[in-house]
């Protein structure tokens, strides 16, 4: 016998909001305060970020045949829908619908947020799938963080420096390189 626990998706939305780098606040006393300025990260609720997405799930045609089908109590092969919530999942992942706002909202989020750090590409994609899903999500995030200005500016080049070009000798017998 094969025992798998599987979080519901109420545990899943908690662990998403308590991982969300959005989310952590530090508390600090007044006396420990030292620094001499003080700066301040504005923290989105996630609850916002749910609401937009169940919004737009509806507005999506693809998804809102998926959701009519479910809500009438008949199943969907790997598409489940949550009952506190009312959010569409995909083997167990939330359904992000085809919003290139939503898409990005959800990027700066997991990549540009102060406390994010721009992870890059692998660390992005993998922070992403790891609760959420959508078509093309891969090359949606890739493109996104290869556009980063600051990823581009900041991280190192992993290769070696590009050597000079050293022209081909000409041959003496034609179709020989």
């Amino acid at each position: 016998m094969h025992c798998h626990f599987r979080m519901t998706f109420t545990q899943r939305l908690e662990d998403l909001i308590r991982k969300n780098p959005m989310n952590y606040q530090q508390i600090i006393k007044q006396d420990e305060i030292q620094a001499s300025k003080i700066f301040a990260v504005k923290v989105d609720s996630f609850s916002n970020l749910i609401d937009s997405i169940h919004k737009a799930l509806w507005q999506d045609f693809q998804y809102r045949s998926i959701l009519q089908y479910l809500g009438k109590g008949k199943s969907v092969q790997e598409y489940s829908l949550d009952s506190s919530s009312q959010i569409l999942l995909f083997k167990d992942l939330v359904v992000v619908p085809n919003d290139p706002t939503i898409q990005l909202n959800m990027l700066q989020r997991w990549h540009d947020s102060p406390l994010a750090g721009h992870p890059g590409q692998e660390k992005t994609l993998k922070l992403v799938m790891r609760d959420f899903h959508w078509s093309g999500m891969t090359q949606f995030i890739r493109d996104y963080v290869s556009s980063c200005k600051q990823c581009s500016r900041n991280k190192n080049i992993h290769h070696k420096k590009f050597g000079l070009l050293k022209p081909l000798q000409i041959p003496n017998v034609p179709w020989i390189s």
